[in-house]
């Protein structure tokens, strides 16, 4: 059975966030809130970890998985990032966006699109997650906890637990019910910015119209 850390969502409790931190460090999976919808997480470096996250997705190499970084120097230490692209990110983080850039060498090559060399990345606002990035120290590679059958991600701590009962997932962070609403998509690595999906992220935000 997975461990429960029942943490405060305004008040997160450092202690918890450590013992959560630790286990992501020896190459756990964890489940976490978002600003959107609970994900799955583990370390960026870590190869089995990396494998037992898409086992439990249900996803295979061609899925865009996203870096969950504190900020965005973090962020463009693993992405190429111009000067266009700079001012959107700055426009859409911390929040509910995720973008498609073009990752750097200190992005493994197993968990960059297979053809594309592209990855997800993203600066969440939720004050749980953010205290565990600054006590982790480093980005956690992450998908939406969308267990594999389904089309809607698992909200409630519990049922999230009781779903994997059995299987690898070492811990789960219970916040509370997170928005269950996908983040906008935004792919920026080519001439233009696309909208992929539009999510809780009001393209506004960032200058972009919906359907254009």
């Amino acid at each position: 059975m997975s461990q429960l850390f029942d943490i405060h969502p305004d008040n997160p409790q450092p202690r918890l966030l450590a013992q959560a931190a630790k286990i992501l460090q020896q190459g756990g999976v964890v489940a976490v809130p978002t600003d959107s919808s609970y994900a799955l997480a583990c370390r960026l470096d870590d190869k089995a970890a990396v494998e037992e996250l898409r086992r439990l997705r249900g996803v295979d190499g061609r899925h865009h998985l996203t870096l969950l970084c504190r900020d965005l120097s973090e962020l463009a230490s693993h992405a190429r990032v111009d000067n266009r692209q700079y001012r959107l990110l700055k426009l859409g983080t911390p929040g509910p966006f995720t973008f498609i850039l073009e990752a750097t060498k200190e992005v493994p090559r197993r968990v960059s699109h297979p053809s594309r060399r592209t990855i997800g990345l993203r600066v969440p606002e939720h004050r749980v997650l953010q205290g565990l990035l600054d006590i982790f120290g480093e980005p956690l590679l992450a998908t939406t906890l969308i267990p594999p059958g389904e089309t809607q991600p698992l909200n409630d701590p519990a049922d999230i637990r009781d779903h994997f009962s059995g299987q690898q997932l070492q811990a789960v962070i219970s916040a509370g019910a997170c928005r269950r609403q996908p983040t906008t998509v935004v792919d920026l690595s080519g001439a233009e910015p696309v909208l992929l999906r539009v999510g809780r992220g009001d393209p506004a935000r960032l200058g972009l119209v919906a359907g254009v």
